[in-house]
């Protein structure tokens, strides 16, 4: 079911959002050589406690995890792209980290991520994280009452492929609210004009994320953690996004 929130609710969203970002941006700030991802899953763990906020993800456990997923915080690291389960790993000069984080704050959630290149930067990270975060600018710059659902998609999915990419459409945005995931799914590429009609109080989370050289995954064995097929690296980029009668407010954005 897709809900619409008022004027009022966004608001009332705002603190998540927040919240969020600050997380995003500290680790953003702490990922470094010689830091573990377990370091990072602690200091957002720190965040979440003392903010009196609410994780979106230690309990969680839908039907593709093999167990509740355990942590705070989604760290993939190079090949892995999606849902990395923090583990007892030491970054390493020019690692590719992908941190993907969502909280509640007085029973209302958002969702953010970001990629960073950890140490020397590879040119070819630098620029598939360009890549995505033009698609996320499309996508929010879609995200407007009166387009439909595939405006958006399609200005992500526009992006990568004119830059050559290609696009996995398994995992993609989503609805967000009171719950984490909510409808509609916002696909990563998808044909203008088509799909749901867009309101003022539709919230969602732009989420592109895009393989250096396929759009075949793989599951790790922990059930969450998602990586190429081939091995490739990935980015991963995401802001929730609320839709008014004007412009889009990007409730995640950073400082």
């Amino acid at each position: 079911m897709i809900e619409l929130r008022t004027p009022t609710q966004i608001e009332q969203m705002r603190p998540a959002g927040r919240f969020v970002a600050s997380v995003i941006s500290a680790l953003a700030e702490k990922a470094d050589v010689g830091v573990n991802l377990l370091e990072l899953d602690e200091l957002a763990h720190r965040m979440i406690k003392d903010a009196g906020a609410e994780s979106c993800y230690i309990d969680y456990h839908p039907s593709f995890g093999a167990m509740p997923f355990g942590k705070v915080l989604c760290t993939s690291v190079n090949d892995a792209v999606l849902h990395g389960l923090p583990f007892d790993y030491t970054l390493k000069d020019g690692d590719l980290l992908s941190v993907d984080f969502a909280a509640a704050v007085d029973g209302w959630v958002s969702d953010s991520a970001l990629s960073v290149v950890v140490g020397t930067p590879r040119t070819e990270d630098v620029w598939l994280i360009d890549v995505a975060q033009r698609a996320l600018d499309a996508g929010i710059a879609a995200a407007r009452a009166g387009n439909r659902l595939g405006d958006i998609s399609h200005a992500i999915g526009s992006v990568a492929r004119a830059e050559g990419l290609k696009v996995n459409l398994q995992f993609g945005g989503h609805g967000v609210g009171r719950t984490m995931h909510g409808d509609p799914h916002v696909a990563n590429d998808g044909q203008a004009g088509r799909g749901l009609k867009l309101r003022p109080g539709l919230v969602i989370a732009i989420e592109p994320w895009f393989l250096h050289t396929t759009d075949e995954i793989r599951f790790d064995p922990d059930g969450w953690t998602i990586r190429s097929a081939d091995g490739s690296r990935g980015a991963h980029v995401e802001h929730t996004v609320a839709l008014t009668e004007g412009d889009p407010i990007v409730l995640t954005a950073r400082d």
